[in-house]
C-alpha cells in the first residue's frame, strides 16, 4: 500500500488540532503502512472565513504540541510561504519540485472528496497523486475514473474544530478533546473565550 519515500499530507487549517485529528493521522501510520505523515497548515483555506482563524504560528505551535514526540509526524508550514490563497495544487507542484525523490499523497475527509471537483485543477491532482480518503458519516463518496483513491476505515469520530471553538465559548470544560498540552496551552492563552 505505501513505500519508504512515501510521505501522506494532512492539509488543514488546525484551529485548533484536536484528537480527531491525532487519531486519524495515527490509524494511517500504523495499521496503513504509511511511514511519515506531514500535517500542512493551510494559512488560509480559500472555502474558509478567517474571522476564528488564530494566527498561523499559533496553529502550528499548537500542532507540534500536538504531535509532541512521535517519530511519524511532522508539521509543515510549507503554505505560510506560497502565495495566497492556497491551492493544493500549487502546495503540491511545489512539494514535487523541492523533493523530487519522494511520492506525496494526499488525505481528506469524504466532505473534502465531494467537492474535489471545484478544486482548482482537480483533475491533475486525482491522475498524480494517492488519495486517502477518511469516510464521514452520511457522507456519498463520489466515482472518479482512473483515480487512485483509498478508502480509510478508520474509526469515525464526530469532533470539529468548530465545536471545540463553540465549547470554549461556552466555557465548557473539553480537555478530553484536545492533546493535554494543546489544551492548556488555549486555556492559558485565553483563545476563543
Amino acid at each position: 500500500m505505501s513505500n519508504n519515500n512515501e510521505i501522506l499530507l494532512f492539509f488543514g487549517s488546525f484551529n485548533p488540532i484536536h484528537i480527531g485529528h491525532m487519531a486519524i493521522a495515527n490509524y494511517l501510520t500504523e495499521f496503513c503502512d504509511i511511514h511519515e505523515l506531514w500535517f500542512v497548515i493551510t494559512p488560509q483555506n480559500p472555502t474558509k472565513k478567517a474571522s476564528t482563524l488564530l494566527k498561523d504560528r499559533d496553529r502550528q505551535y499548537l500542532t507540534q504540541l500536538a504531535i509532541e514526540d512521535y517519530p511519524k509526524f511532522r508539521v509543515s508550514d510549507i503554505e505560510f510561504y506560497l502565495p495566497k490563497p492556497n491551492y493544493t495544487i500549487n502546495t503540491l507542484t511545489y512539494l514535487k519540485e523541492k523533493y523530487p525523490d519522494v511520492n506525496f499523497s494526499i488525505l481528506m475527509g469524504g466532505d473534502n472528496l465531494e467537492s474535489l471537483h471545484k478544486w482548482k485543477n482537480y483533475r491533475i491532482i486525482l491522475d498524480n497523486y494517492k488519495i486517502y480518503v477518511y469516510k464521514r458519516p452520511c457522507s456519498e463518496l463520489p466515482e472518479f475514473e482512473n483515480a487512485n483513491i483509498n478508502i480509510i476505515d478508520a474509526p469515525q469520530m464526530e469532533i470539529s474544530s468548530s465545536f471545540i471553538r463553540n465549547a470554549i465559548k461556552n466555557n465548557k470544560d473539553i480537555r478530553y478533546f484536545l492533546p493535554p498540552k494543546v489544551y492548556e496551552y488555549i486555556m492559558k492563552m485565553g483563545w476563543w473565550k
